[in-house]
């Protein structure tokens, strides 16, 4: 789903804070969503409360143990307990998802701002990089990112960010290009305002509701992204817990031992399902053509 055309219409007054929340706990799906994602971030943030072992602790003696009352769900290749890796592995994927958007929006607003407020050859050339980058698919250009910085999670948060720019730098453009003929903005301008003060107090602002949204949809994407990085070998590293390296370890134990694979995939799924369920919520909530 594309942001650019999902949320709020360039130009139109931001819906106020207590109308937007008030629809958007109207929707039960977007409230699964939120509850979805809070659930995570709750789990990442009390992992050392909630996990009940050591997740780096090994043991030869419980290799490979189906779920039980001690180990809740099972244990992996080296007995180690699957839940506390789990819980473990949510801080990695959840802060993967949050510092790929915030390096992507730092490095993709402020050159999609600058073309398509100024437009002309500023606006020409950040549009061809811009769609030349576009053209070479996510995953693909955040693999080889990260193959060349370096096998490791900050690494890895680099790479996937700066794959992501390019849809921010087209999403900022189109909105600023529609935002810059409007009433307030010519104001600014006739009043002597600068154009660095026209883009941070009237330009940027107003951009944001679907910016919001483009990010919330964007930690779901960067959450695999960081997942199949994990797989490959180049996000964290081991013996660090992270959903994407339980994976790859359990592929080679798919009949012996399946709960190695079907808990952390079902807890990528989940964190996805929640953050875009969020997102479309966002969308809805923030878009003043939805009103009736």
């Amino acid at each position: 789903m594309s942001a650019t055309s999902a949320a709020a219409a360039p130009g139109t007054p931001p819906r106020s804070g207590n109308r937007a929340w008030g629809k958007f706990k109207r929707n039960r799906i977007a409230m699964v969503g939120a509850a979805i994602v809070l659930f995570f971030v709750v789990v990442a943030i009390l992992a050392p409360l909630i996990a009940n072992h050591d997740p780096f602790q090994t043991s030869f003696s419980t290799i490979r143990k189906a779920p039980s009352a001690k180990f809740w769900l099972g244990t992996d290749e080296l007995g180690r307990d699957i839940f506390s890796r789990m819980v473990y592995g949510a801080r990695a994927s959840l802060m993967a998802g949050l510092a790929s958007v915030v390096i992507a929006m730092v490095v993709g607003v402020p050159f999609g701002l600058v073309a398509g407020y100024f437009g002309g050859w500023t606006d020409s050339a950040i549009s061809r990089v811009t769609e030349a980058l576009l053209a070479i698919p996510f995953l693909i250009l955040a693999i080889a990112l990260a193959a060349f910085l370096g096998p490791s999670l900050v690494n890895a948060m680099i790479a996937i960010g700066v794959s992501a720019a390019p849809k921010f730098v087209r999403l900022a453009r189109g909105q600023a290009m529609a935002v810059r003929s409007e009433d307030y903005v010519q104001s600014a301008r006739a009043l002597g305002a600068s154009d660095l003060r026209i883009l941070a107090r009237h330009v940027l602002p107003n951009i944001m509701p679907p910016l919001i949204v483009q990010a919330t949809i964007t930690i779901a994407t960067a959450i695999i992204a960081e997942a199949s990085l994990s797989f490959l070998g180049l996000g964290l590293q081991p013996p660090n817990p992270s959903w994407g390296s339980m994976l790859n370890t359990a592929k080679n134990f798919m009949t012996q031992a399946p709960w190695m694979s079907i808990f952390p995939g079902s807890a990528i799924f989940l964190a996805v399902l929640g953050f875009n369920l969020l997102g479309d919520g966002l969308r809805d909530a923030l878009d003043p053509r939805q009103d009736k």
